[in-house]
């Protein structure tokens, strides 16, 4: 299976960049994950709605060249569907039987996702209605990807 997490913004904070390696090499042995940032939009201190409806729309484009036809796209969004980790698990094995086993996660920046990526979506995924910072939120997925291929597998995982 083809993994891509594509990502507005960079991790900054070595103690999320340290975590997000240590899962990304755990996760090699059962698929190909492939770590995309694109380059988050300049923001002021005060951003009206509609600065932030253009600002979500631009990083959108951002994320749009890196999407793959045929590829199960989830996006990352506060509103969307909640599981919990067994049901992630069926949900990632069935995207990876869905067309090319490519499987492709969408993270907004600190304001969220735009509309337009969103709408391409085949899955609205969210880990909580609480609001996690979107660096942070990158390794809690890779986590959450480990832990459903442990499901899928059969082998032990922490409840």
């Amino acid at each position: 299976m083809n993994i891509d997490i594509i990502a507005v913004g960079k991790l900054r904070e070595p103690f999320y960049r340290d975590a997000d390696l240590e899962y990304e090499k755990r996760l090699s042995r059962y698929a190909r994950v492939h770590v995309i940032e694109v380059e988050e939009v300049k923001k002021p201190d005060e951003i009206s709605p509609a600065l932030s409806v253009q600002i979500r729309e631009k990083e959108a484009e951002r994320m749009q060249r890196f999407l793959k036809p045929g590829a199960f796209v989830v996006a990352l969004c506060i509103e969307g569907q909640e599981m919990d980790s067994v049901d992630f698990s069926r949900e990632l094995e069935r995207a990876a039987l869905h067309g090319s086993g490519h499987v492709q996660f969408l993270i907004g920046g600190a304001i969220g996702l735009g509309d337009s990526i969103v709408r391409q979506a085949d899955l609205c995924l969210s880990f909580s209605r609480m609001t996690f910072p979107h660096q942070l939120m990158r390794v809690i997925l890779l986590e959450q990807i480990y832990r459903a291929f442990r499901i899928m597998r059969g082998e032990p995982y922490h409840k």
